[in-house]
């Protein structure tokens, strides 16, 4: 793992935050986007008093540049992948309520880091690392300690930036959580290919399910702070949870529709459990499963998120 340490502002108006910075440049980013992970370099360093910075090459150099941050506020730059990995190192690591962590998103998978409100471009979200303030935010805590800080889809929909699902990373190292496949970004062709199979593999399940009654993913019993919102004997076309604000969860169920367009079921509360045939889950950019119950618990203000302030 190569590290580099710098310094740069010596005068001037001082950040709200701490601005010793250690910036981890999540590999992914780095091949896919060299361009916008310099000028996120150059922008951080200049910004702040010291920073160092960590190129890791696979999984275990992530985890321990994060675990020997000491009093410096981590920065990562990379995608959803990158952000989930780093949130779900530090909630394994009990450290989550005492880190906020900062991202400049560069990657093929950017829709979580969009939602929350991150900059997309390389320079406004180094400036909100150096000037944004921290938010808390909910997440959801599942029964095998997984954390969740966009939303849970059932059955996994496949996103359109996903290259597969295979869990490998570029160069085929294993990653936690998952990752894109190389191959996949290299050729365009392959991507459209892989897009088309997943999308009809998804598809014909719910149709037949749903033709046939025949017990399955579409079968699903879910359970909101123990109330029955949907049970085995109702067809469901999906399944979504997600962090609302307040320390709830929002959860909507679509039922299969049957001539008429049938209204989606919604409920908040604090644990979610699902249940029945096994199934399979998107947790934000990871599809996980199969699995026969999953419970989804409510972690009010559990992690700390640099955003642009205002």
């Amino acid at each position: 793992m190569a590290e580099v340490a710098t310094s740069a502002r010596t005068s001037g108006t001082s950040s709200a935050m701490p601005d010793q910075l250690l910036v981890v440049v999540d590999p992914v980013a780095r091949r896919t986007d060299g361009e916008s992970v310099r000028i996120a370099k150059d922008v951080l360093s200049a910004g702040a008093s010291s920073t160092k910075v960590c190129l890791p090459d696979g999984p275990e150099e992530f985890a321990r540049a994060l675990r020997r941050r000491g009093s410096r506020r981590p920065v990562v730059v990379g995608d959803d992948r990158a952000l989930l990995r780093a949130v779900g190192l530090l909630h394994r690591h009990r450290e989550l309520a005492a880190c906020a962590l900062s991202v400049v998103p560069v990657g093929p998978v950017l829709g979580l880091t969009r939602s929350l409100g991150l900059p997309s471009g390389a320079v406004a979200a180094a400036r909100a690392v150096l000037d944004g303030a921290e938010r808390r935010l909910d997440l959801l805590v599942d029964d095998s300690d997984g954390v969740v800080l966009g939303a849970v889809g059932i059955p996994p929909a496949a996103a359109e930036e996903d290259q597969g699902d295979d869990g490998t990373g570029p160069g085929g190292e294993t990653w936690p959580g998952g990752s894109r496949s190389a191959s996949a970004s290299a050729r365009p062709w392959l991507r459209t290919c892989q897009s088309l199979v997943r999308t009809l593999a998804s598809s014909r399940p719910v149709r037949a399910a749903a033709a046939t009654g025949a017990a399955g993913p579409s079968r699903l019993r879910v359970e909101v702070d123990g109330v029955t919102l949907v049970d085995l004997d109702q067809p469901v076309e999906g399944v979504s949870v997600m962090p609302g604000t307040g320390g709830v969860a929002e959860v909507e169920v679509r039922p299969v529709s049957v001539g008429a367009e049938a209204a989606p079921l919604t409920a908040r509360g604090r644990a979610v459990t699902v249940s029945g045939a096994h199934f399979r889950y998107r947790a934000d950019a990871v599809v996980s499963g199969p699995v026969g119950t999953r419970t989804w618990v409510v972690r009010e203000g559990a992690w700390g998120l640099t955003l642009p302030a205002g």
